[in-house]
């Protein structure tokens, strides 16, 4: 009899927890927003949206003419490092800001992307899909919620963005102050921290998307900073999206003394693979 008072005892204190965190869950649940299931008229309305389908190369041509008309109007302490690094590229010791394996973010991936990318819609989010930094990607929400009042600073920032007939407009902010705002793979500096950049992405033409950026970095640059970048639209499957991996380079396809199929580290001298130097 004594035991079974006790299991009883425990089976009561166990249902009142149970109940307690029942009852509690949507109290808490409710003081939190919540993504609202699309309905079917979400999804009709997509097909409002402009026709920005297919993969999307950068324009290059469009890069480096506005690497040379357009430049940022730098403070005059980072206009002696930005020479520095011109410098130091036209001599053959380009600075390698791309190639340290952290995601080029924004606003470097619209200002000097060699790659591809594609843009896919759905309801109250646009996704960018990248090709490099691994398959970076960049979501933009379009279902009306603020910027949050304490985000946490990443690679690409925090993106909201609406339409204004058939111009995405996208404001961004909470970026790292580690991340670069480049104007060539070669020349560009950390953005310090409170980089803000406002963007609006717009068809010119049936296969030309462009985006009009306004940049306001207070550490480095004098005054906002206005620039475009123009996109064209491929259709051909050659150009679909593929892996892109930012250490495989290093590595080479090798066998483990178990037979397992592996990647092994690759050896390099002065940057050039061991066993690769011209005799």
């Amino acid at each position: 009899m004594p035991m079974q008072i006790r299991t009883s005892r425990h089976a009561l204190i166990l249902s009142v927890l149970v109940c307690g965190r029942l009852l509690a869950a949507p109290a808490t649940a409710d003081k939190d927003p919540v993504n609202a299931p699309p309905t079917v008229q979400d999804w009709q309305a997509l097909a409002k949206l402009p026709d920005w389908s297919g993969v999307w190369t950068p324009v290059i041509s469009d890069q480096i003419a506005q690497e040379k008309t357009n430049r940022p109007p730098w403070k005059p302490q980072i206009t002696t490092q930005i020479d520095h690094m011109n410098a130091e590229e036209d001599a053959g010791r380009p600075f390698p800001i791309i190639d340290h394996c952290f995601p080029t973010g924004m606003p470097s991936w619209m200002l000097i992307t060699h790659n591809a990318f594609e843009i896919l819609f759905t309801p109250g989010r646009v996704t960018i899909l990248g090709e490099g930094d691994g398959n970076r990607l960049r979501r933009i929400y379009t279902d009306g919620r603020p910027h949050p009042a304490d985000p946490d600073p990443s690679f690409h920032g925090h993106s909201i963005g609406h339409w204004e007939k058939d111009t995405l407009v996208v404001d961004t902010v909470a970026l790292l102050p580690q991340v670069y705002l480049a104007v060539s793979e070669a020349v560009g500096v950390p953005n310090n921290g409170d980089m803000h950049i406002v963007e609006r992405l717009q068809l010119q033409g049936p296969d030309t998307l462009v985006d009009d950026l306004e940049i306001t970095a207070k550490k480095v640059l004098s005054k906002p900073w206005r620039t475009t970048r123009k996109y064209y639209r491929q259709r051909a499957q050659k150009y679909d999206i593929v892996e892109g991996v930012c250490e495989q380079g290093s590595y080479s396809e090798a066998v483990d003394k178990n037979g397992n199929s592996i990647f092994a580290p690759i050896k390099f001298h002065n940057g050039v693979p061991v066993g690769s130097e011209s005799k």
